[in-house]
């Protein structure tokens, strides 16, 4: 018996491997269980993400801006916040997160989650509840628009704005989310690397910003008035507050809590610490002061260079990104601006877009396949093509943004008008837009 049995498994196997019978049964490892330590993590990771916003986001906007309208950039971002959040769980989300159908799958998501149907209470996405997961993934949704803000700061109609915003959520970040980090996204499949959201978030909120204060025109009294920024305690406040919860963006990333988060975690705290070093002293050689401003720019700039590289590159990568990305921003606020002349208040373009491009192109430079275990090889580890792949995915992302941005700003131009009177603008948008003022007792 032992011996029939023996040669009819082998007859068997004989005959699969030919493909003239079933070939015997696989043993398939069952699906992650859920972690209760990742679960707990991305709770926590993303509620310091939605604090990068507000009130992060928000306090650093408005210190940076006159007296007159840091009420009106607060409202921006707390109802970004609320508008964002509505629009994800309706469909933004799945937009995003969710397989496409037909040619157009590699750029846009389907519908299957749609008012996050199907997530449920038991089900997952990795070791995670997918309800954690969409809920994390929406506080990055609802940063991406509220940084964009800062480039037409001061003059654009907050009607407009939201308008803007929840249009270009759907048509333009849910893409673009979708082409990097979603199922069989186009950017993805051509191997873009970005841990954090360097191309989805920074590039991609940089481009509407700078597009959005080209149209919108500058500011009245620009180059005559003095604009320096209404209160500097609010902008460090603000500036520490996404320091610490950028912790929840990079790291969180990881969607574990394992060694991968811990070196997105130390990667982030040394490149902006190394940016705030190098901005200060950049700005302390050509302007014979340290500014305060100079110092959290220089921080916000490390944050944002880091962001697609903290899961790929070794710490001395992190510490050259980092040094690299607050000479490179300072010259973007200072050289680059005046080069050109246009009127981005809040140096959007020259923080978020330049830093995000730079962190972008050096991950390509300095990711290596022993970090975290991801097998991710750049130039330094014997892989110089994925320069150019990074360089694909910032072009694509920039080409796509910019039309569409352009196009949405334009409709809603046409319609309801993006700027405010001249003489509301001078009055200040707190009191005429909002009918309050911020007290500065």
């Amino acid at each position: 018996m032992i011996k029939k049995s023996f040669m009819g498994v082998a007859l068997g196997v004989g005959l699969a491997a030919f493909g003239l019978a079933p070939a015997l049964a696989q043993t398939v490892a069952p699906p992650p269980p859920l972690n209760s330590g990742d679960t707990a993590w991305m709770l926590t990771s993303s509620a310091l993400v939605l604090m990068m916003t507000v009130p992060g986001l928000a306090l650093y906007y408005a210190g940076l801006l006159r007296k007159k309208n840091m009420l009106a950039m607060l409202m921006q971002c707390f109802f970004t916040t609320a508008l964002v959040t509505v629009l994800w769980c309706i469909v933004g989300y799945s937009l995003a997160f969710t397989a496409g159908s037909g040619p157009l799958a590699p750029y846009f998501g389907g519908f299957s989650r749609v008012m996050l149907q199907g997530t449920g209470l038991t089900g997952l996405s990795g070791t995670i509840p997918e309800t954690v997961f969409a809920f994390f993934q929406c506080t990055f949704a609802i940063i991406t628009p509220a940084l964009m803000l800062g480039g037409p700061a001061d003059r654009l109609k907050f009607s407009s704005a939201m308008v803007f915003v929840g249009i270009w959520l759907l048509l333009v970040y849910c893409p673009i989310a979708h082409m990097v980090w979603g199922p069989g996204g186009f950017l993805g499949g051509l191997g873009v690397l970005d841990f954090a959201g360097g191309t989805v978030v920074h590039i991609d909120s940089a481009v509407p910003g700078l597009i959005a204060a080209i149209m919108v025109g500058k500011r009245s009294g620009y180059g005559r008035e003095n604009m320096a920024p209404g209160n500097m305690a609010y902008a460090l406040i603000g500036a520490s507050l996404l320091w610490v919860g950028w912790f929840g963006f990079n790291a969180g990333s990881a969607l574990t809590a394992g060694g991968l988060a811990g070196m997105a975690a130390i990667n982030t705290q040394l490149a902006t610490s190394a940016a705030v070093v190098s901005w200060v002293l950049a700005e302390w050689a050509v302007k014979g002061k340290p500014s305060m401003l100079g110092a959290v720019s220089g921080a916000v700039a490390g944050l944002v260079a880091i962001t697609p590289a903290c899961g790929f590159v070794p710490i001395g990568g992190a510490l050259i990104i980092g040094l690299a990305a607050g000479v490179v921003c300072f010259w973007g606020v200072t050289g680059f601006k005046s080069m050109f002349g246009y009127d981005d208040a809040l140096d959007v373009w020259g923080v978020h877009g330049l830093g995000g491009i730079l962190g972008a192109l050096l991950t390509g430079v300095f990711a290596v396949a022993a970090v975290g275990g991801q097998g991710h090889s750049g130039l330094i580890d014997g892989n110089p093509h994925q320069v150019l792949v990074q360089a694909e995915g910032i072009i694509v992302t920039i080409v796509y943004d910019a039309v569409l941005s352009f196009i949405i700003l334009k409709l809603i131009d046409m319609t309801m008008g993006l700027r405010v009177t001249q003489e509301d603008e001078i009055e200040g948008l707190d009191i005429t837009l909002h009918g309050e003022v911020v007290s500065h007792g």
